[in-house]
């Protein structure tokens, strides 16, 4: 019996899998399914450990091949070949990480604890070899004599830097430091995510009396029926803080301390002074983040985290995110005067409270353009949305959708794709719609296998997925999505592409591996599409009757554009400054988080009728996705989206196919491969600035 079987049947001992072989468990076969996807039918929570284990062992071999070649470093036998290890712990990481956001459960989660402090130990046992490293240094001090590519420069450049910001020149003490300092973050930033979900999932709004559900329309109350029959109350209406759920009921129900009950526990998740409370664990982060930028000669997290950004500094950051909210705060101003004005003419004589906003905002859209978001869903049916970011999709890039259901799936929600242009496989795209308990709240795209040539040269082709938590069917009409849900699906898609347009070679500059303020541009761009005439006229089909919304409702949408801007702008730039704020420390020795975030909307003047899109608690994003410092970067991606979409409307047609073929060739298809500053000048010809995010908000 060989070193590594030694290895596993001592550790599945210890973790009493005892049934669970090499050749039961299906990441030790090949996948004899449709394109090699993941047989999900297979899986199973217990085959995670012992894949981990063997992918880490596997890894470790190859590191160990590198290190001990005698021969001269080179970039075949050094960089290329480090590129190419540990595939298959990354293609266990890969599932394991979209089941545990997307389907998870208490035995996911618990091996998501158990192996964290392992991934890390792993991760940093080859980042922190000083062997390793000085390969890797060699070939970058002597890479003239190799007659690389760009391509190949742009790899080599990467996983240099890589190198160095892992703390490749540390001391031997100091690479001690962070090594405890990374384990116990990794910890941290799961136990997050769990008590986020805890929290999400712990609260029910139950409704047993009809009278109160004054102001809701029939669609949202079926939406909450169907909820309480899922969670076996039949007879009652149940709305949670999911935002499908929730957001419907404060702004239609007229019962003002049921909606301050709703949001107050929205707002309050990870901050009930319970077992799932986040304080402390941010508090802790925050500190452990400042120690290790530190460590590795930054002055702050920002520092370090914004160094391989478009926008470089915090300072660049912060001027602005700043420009932007001078002009946002006194819109929202506004807003907030104009339904304290309202209230009072309703004859009350209380004062606007966040959990009022969206109630009268409504009743303001509704009054000043004669507009209702229940006029709008009947003709978002999920199916014809899908259908139509197909269509713009097969009108700019060439690219066909077929379903496939025998493609294996994870979930009975999920809808499997293959993706073709002109008879060629391009990919495989899943999409996941809907809420559920053992999903996190939001909308995020990933790749189960990323685009890349393998290490023969052979084009491996990208399987990507689409997760949402958009509004699902009723008992008495199929999923009937809002306007912000159609968005959200775009969005998504515009992330997809990115991924199934990818052309690169190396698996770490494939699709979306470009810096955090420049990846949302390929998704934010997809939103400007989904109100156009023409795309209109495919997809916003009522449910019942298949007639397109009416231009009368489609000019009411147009005309409240940019009604309520201040709110959405403010409501967004309060969590990116907090995110700022956080990582901009200097000292977390007395770190009390509620005065903390308190002091710092204090510092800009957010209003009070306004909350943060996301308060420090459940801040997913920042604590546990790996947007710390870069929240603002879907603000600096809206600056460069809104420039792009104009290189088609200055062509006079929004499926301009010179104008999208070179979208695809210089920003979609180069992934990581170029400098984002320079694929965009390629595109449009000159920088952008801020005027056109201005312009986009009606913010100049």
């Amino acid at each position: 019996m060989n070193r590594l079987l030694i290895y596993l049947s001592v550790i599945f001992m210890l973790l009493s899998s005892c049934g669970n072989s090499k050749k039961e468990n299906p990441f030790f076969t090949e996948w004899d399914t449709p394109y090699g996807v993941a047989p999900f039918d297979q899986i199973k929570p217990e085959h995670f450990k012992p894949a981990f284990l063997a992918g880490m062992e596997e890894h470790k071999k190859e590191i160990d091949a590198i290190i001990n070649n005698k021969d001269e470093p080179t970039f075949e036998n050094t960089i290329k070949a480090y590129e190419y290890s540990g595939a298959m712990l990354s293609r266990v990481s890969r599932i394991f990480g979209a089941l545990n956001s997307a389907n998870t459960n208490d035995e996911i989660q618990k091996i998501n604890v158990d192996m964290s402090p392992l991934l890390s130990k792993h991760s940093d046992d080859i980042a922190l070899n000083a062997v390793l490293f000085d390969r890797v240094k060699s070939v970058y001090e002597n890479q003239d004599q190799f007659n690389l590519n760009a391509e190949e420069k742009m790899l080599l450049d990467e996983m240099y830097k890589d190198f160095v910001r892992s703390g490749a020149n540390l001391s031997d003490a100091d690479k001690e430091k962070l090594r405890a300092i990374n384990e116990e973050l990794s910890l941290l930033s799961v136990k997050f995510g769990q008590n986020l979900l805890a929290e999400t999932n712990g609260f029910k709004l139950v409704i047993e009396d009809e009278t109160d559900l004054s102001g809701l329309p029939q669609s949202v109350r079926d939406q909450a029926a169907a909820m309480a029959v899922s969670l076996e109350m039949p007879g009652k209406w149940v709305f949670t803080i999911q935002v499908p759920s929730m957001t419907p009921f404060l702004t239609y129900s007229d019962r003002r301390d049921l909606r301050e009950k709703l949001y107050t526990a929205y707002i309050m998740k990870g901050d009930n002074d319970n077992e799932y409370d986040n304080k402390a664990i941010i508090a802790r982060m925050a500190s452990l983040r400042l120690q290790r930028s530190n460590l590795l000669g930054y002055d702050t997290y920002a520092d370090y985290a914004l160094e391989r950004t478009m926008a470089k500094t915090p300072d660049k950051v912060m001027d602005f995110l700043r420009q932007i909210w001078d002009a946002a705060i006194v819109v929202a101003k506004g807003e907030a005067n104009d339904q304290q004005e309202m209230i009072f003419r309703d004859g009350d004589n209380f004062k606007l409270e966040p959990w009022d906003w969206w109630y009268y905002t409504e009743r303001i859209k509704k009054e000043k353009y004669d507009l209702d978001e229940e006029l709008v869903r009947p003709y978002l049916m999920k199916d014809n949305v899908i259908n139509g970011m197909f269509y713009v999709a097969n009108r700019l890039y060439d690219l066909d959708f077929t379903e496939r259901t025998d493609i294996p799936k994870y979930h009975e929600d999920v809808t499997t794709y293959e993706v073709t242009r002109e008879g060629k496989h391009i990919g495989v795209l899943f999409i996941d719609p809907y809420p559920r308990e053992s999903k996190r709240g939001g909308a995020w795209c990933g790749a189960f296998r990323s685009q890349r040539r393998d290490i023969d040269g052979s084009m491996v082709t990208p399987v990507v997925y689409i997760v949402t938590n958009s509004t699902p069917p009723s008992a008495n009409a199929p999923a009937l999505l809002s306007l912000d849900d159609a968005e959200t699906f775009f969005h998504e898609f515009g992330h997809a592409l990115h991924q199934l347009l990818s052309n690169s070679t190396f698996p770490s500059l494939c699709g979306t591996s470009v810096p955090r303020d420049f990846v949302e541009l390929p998704s934010q761009v997809m939103e400007h599409w989904v109100l156009e005439p023409e795309v209109l006229s495919v997809y916003a089909k009522h449910y019942q009757t298949g007639e397109v919304i009416p231009t009368e409702i489609v000019e009411k949408i147009n005309n409240a554009d940019k009604f309520n801007t201040g709110f959405t702008t403010v409501e967004f730039l309060a969590a990116a400054l907090l995110d700022m704020e956080f990582h901009m420390l200097t000292d977390t020795a007395t770190l009390d988080i509620r005065e903390f975030e308190k002091a710092a909307m204090d510092k800009y003047g957010l209003i009070p009728e306004i909350t943060p899109r996301y308060r420090s608690t459940y801040f997913n994003h920042i604590w546990a996705s790996g947007y710390a410092a870069g929240y603002y970067s879907y603000y600096w991606s809206e600056m460069l989206d809104a420039d792009a979409f104009k290189a088609f409307k200055e062509t006079g047609d929004i499926f301009n196919k010179e104008v999208a073929s070179r979208f695809e060739s210089e920003i979609l298809s180069k992934g990581g491969t170029r400098d984002p500053r320079e694929m965009y000048i390629n595109f449009r010809g000159t920088e952008p600035t801020i005027d056109a995010l201005l312009e986009n908000r009606g913010l100049k």
